[in-house]
């Protein structure tokens, strides 16, 4: 065992005098080399082995990624329990305006009737193998950044690419803190998900953007998905002969859910955060990044919410593109409060002088860290120059789907005319079935009057780039624009291009999409030649950003390794998008002076919030339902009423969506689905004060289909082992 790590926890249960959440969103393989009497004492019933072998593999396998969230199977057919917004896409996919799924919700009464994601993919963990020496000694002696950079991008792609000769594999090689370790993750994708249940839109987002982010909740977001394999199992296209998956591991459904100071796990696939950052990094996203895209969206969605308050078509077009952007508008806006309010950047900046100080004592420590230190933040300062032009460049694919559109065609011309090992990773051929998919499934997702005025704005911004520094204006803008800054004279231009351009045909696209470079360019279609212009730009970007990551997997190994050391415990890494395991415990927080936020809600407080109108419009048959709540098998006998949402001090970012929350039994008493407002900074640095994640309790999920959809809904119950199982 590692001692170090012992200590850590037992030094953690000594000033805590009891339950305490560590921080760290930990690899299944640290859970090992935590102690086990202390994991027990925490509330941790089964074996550490259990969840996670030293062969690896365990209870954790049961985490699927889908579709940039978290999932969970919670039985033997291939059941799958993940967030109503994860499964947003699909409801909008089988939606029109006389089958109105976003709004009414979905149940699927025979697994017949089961809908198809196009698009979702369930990945589900397999082997994980320390790649860190390899990558390294794929660096040439004497590389510059850029070289350094590449050959690391070869190494990783030439080791997936070994790995993927496997059948039905899907690999990755993640990259730890920069560079301080490199992990090969070996997956297997089923391309086959289905959507089995999804509650009715008034339950799933209740309390809307006003709630996002906020406590207390009571939002119903949960949903269920089932994986469909090939009758031996083994991943395959969708197809009619196709049957459920037998996952090799499952979560079971608790029935009893959680009460306060009860000990969770989440489990699930947390995205990034950057706690490894230094102050220098930390400070350009704080002062650039987060405040530009907050602006940037809320332009945006000014835009899409008008047009889809005045059309019905625009409301279901754009639904899934509104709720991306409006999650992550707030979320920058709460990242730079966060970051002021918990004064991250001032304790980074001490914290990072007690380690320079440090360093400075110790002999292997001292010219490395301290001089990677620095030229870190010599970097970061020089992206500072071009930075408004780069992060328009870089964001404009969020805006407007048909340039989107075209900038992938584009890019796939040139990208698939190279041989694999030298593409971009995105336009590999592993990747060519789901790029292909894109393009056709956004065909639902256009409103071409909308991405008009999306176009018109990008262009807009683009053109009123300052002259000086030289490098500021965009050639490609400014050939189009030809001298015209005003944005009522573009807009003109930009429907002219729109009514022009085949790319926003789905025949033509399909077409496209097989065609070579000069074929495209012999089109001669004027969104094409934009897109052609602005992906050299995008190239050039691309370069400057490879060379800033390949100075990163150089200085900031050195740096991290003196952290680490300085720290004397475990520092799990950064969250990367693979599997991560948080410890937690059920309970509130205050969030200002004089405030004590209780960490439940129930089906009583739904009701409470009802205005009537969204978005606080309870569906009729829950509110006919609410007062008989208290009764029912699913009510909790010291709340007396059915849970709705619950708190915990878990550790977690965007990814964690839909991450099972499972007792120290392993059983799920929830599903997680978002952070209170004051924890969004929290990628930054964990503050055992005021983080915690909001999760739908089980229960809630269990009442809704029990009481709502009686009968219908049995087939489920009994799936999930639920079906006359008192509490």
């Amino acid at each position: 065992m590692n001692h170090r790590i012992l200590a850590f926890a037992l030094g953690l249960l000594a000033v805590s005098g009891g339950a305490m959440a560590v921080e760290g969103k930990w690899t299944p393989s640290q859970i090992l080399e935590l102690d086990p009497q202390w994991l027990h004492a925490q509330g941790l019933e089964v074996a550490p082995e259990t969840l996670w072998s030293r062969d690896g593999g365990g209870l954790l396998e049961a985490a699927v990624r889908i579709s940039g969230c978290s999932a969970g199977f919670i039985s033997a057919r291939g059941l799958l329990i993940t967030n109503h917004h994860c499964a947003f896409s699909i409801l909008q996919q089988h939606s029109t305006p006389q089958r109105d799924l976003i709004t009414d919700g979905f149940l699927a009464r025979t697994p017949a009737e089961e809908l198809p994601g196009s698009g979702s993919r369930a990945t589900i963990p397999h082997r994980v193998t320390d790649v860190t020496a390899e990558v390294e000694a794929a660096v040439p002696a004497g590389a510059d950044d850029l070289a350094r950079f590449q050959a690391i991008e070869r190494k990783k792609k030439e080791l997936v690419a070994a790995c993927e000769r496997q059948e039905s594999r899907r690999c990755e090689v993640a990259t730890f803190d920069g560079g301080v370790r490199y992990l090969l993750n070996e997956s297997l994708e089923y391309p086959d998900v289905r959507l089995v249940y999804a509650p009715p839109r008034a339950v799933g987002e209740y309390g809307g953007e006003v709630d996002n982010w906020s406590w207390p909740r009571h939002t119903g977001d949960f949903a269920l998905l089932r994986v469909y394999a090939a009758p031996d199992g083994r991943p395959a296209a969708r197809a009619d002969g196709n049957v459920p998956y037998p996952p090799k591991h499952s979560f079971p459904v608790a029935a009893r859910g959680v009460e306060p100071d009860g000990f969770v796990m989440l489990v699930g696939y947390p995205g990034r955060t950057f706690r490894s950052f230094t102050a220098a990094e930390m400070a350009e996203r704080a002062e650039l990044y987060y405040p530009g895209l907050s602006a940037l969206y809320r332009a945006w969605l000014d835009l899409m919410e008008a047009a889809s308050a005045k059309d019905e078509t625009a409301r279901i077009a754009l639904a899934d593109r509104i709720k991306g952007l409006e999650n992550n508008e707030k979320n920058a806006r709460g990242q730079v409060a966060g970051i002021r309010r918990g004064h991250i950047l001032e304790r980074k900046a001490g914290s990072e002088r007690e380690i320079l100080a440090w360093a400075a004592r110790h002999q292997d420590q001292a010219a490395g860290a301290v001089a990677a230190h620095d030229e870190l933040a010599r970097r970061v300062a020089e992206r500072r120059c071009t930075w408004d032009r780069d992060f328009l460049l870089d964001r404009m694919k969020q805006g407007p789907k048909p340039l989107d559109l075209a900038l992938t065609l584009v890019r796939w011309a040139g990208e698939k005319a190279k041989p694999d090992i030298e593409r971009e990773p995105d336009y590999q051929e592993r990747n060519r079935d789901i790029l292909r998919e894109r393009l056709e499934r956004d065909q639902k997702r256009m409103h071409l009057p909308t991405d008009a005025a999306l176009l018109t704005d990008v262009l807009a911004r683009l053109a009123a780039l300052p002259a000086a520094p030289a490098d500021s204006r965009v050639p490609a803008v400014e050939a189009f624009v030809g001298g015209t800054r005003d944005r009522a004279a573009l807009r003109p231009r930009v429907d002219d291009l729109l009514s022009h351009t085949q790319v926003t045909d789905l025949a033509e696209r399909k077409k496209m999409f097989d065609e070579s470079a000069e074929q495209l360019q012999a089109r001669h279609d004027p969104l094409l030649d934009l897109a052609f212009g602005l992906d050299a730009e995008l190239k050039a970007l691309k370069e400057r950003n490879d060379r800033f990551e390949g100075a990163v997997s150089r200085l900031r190994p050195r740096w991290q390794r003196a952290v680490i050391a300085h720290a004397g415990k475990p520092v799990a890494p950064d969250a990367n998008g693979t599997l991560r395991l948080t410890l937690a415990h059920v309970q509130g927080y205050s969030p200002r002076d004089g405030v004590w936020m209780r960490p439940q809600t129930t089906v009583g407080g739904v009701v409470e919030k009802h205005t009537g109108e969204e978005p606080f419009a309870v569906p009729p048959a829950l509110l006919a339902a609410a007062p008989q709540a208290p009764r029912s098998r699913w009510a909790d006998p010291k709340l007396k009423d059915v849970p709705v949402n619950f708190l915990a001090d878990a550790d977690t970012t965007g990814g964690n969506s839909g991450s099972p929350v499972l007792n120290g039994r392993g059983e799920v008493v929830g599903v997680n689905f978002d952070r209170v407002w004051e924890n969004v900074a929290n990628d930054f640095g964990y503050d055992p004060g005021v983080a915690r994640n909001v999760s739908v309790d089980v229960r809630y999920l269990l009442w809704m289909l029990e009481t709502l959809k009686g009968e219908a809904a049995r087939p489920l119950l009994e799936e999930m082992g639920m079906a006359g199982k008192a509490p």
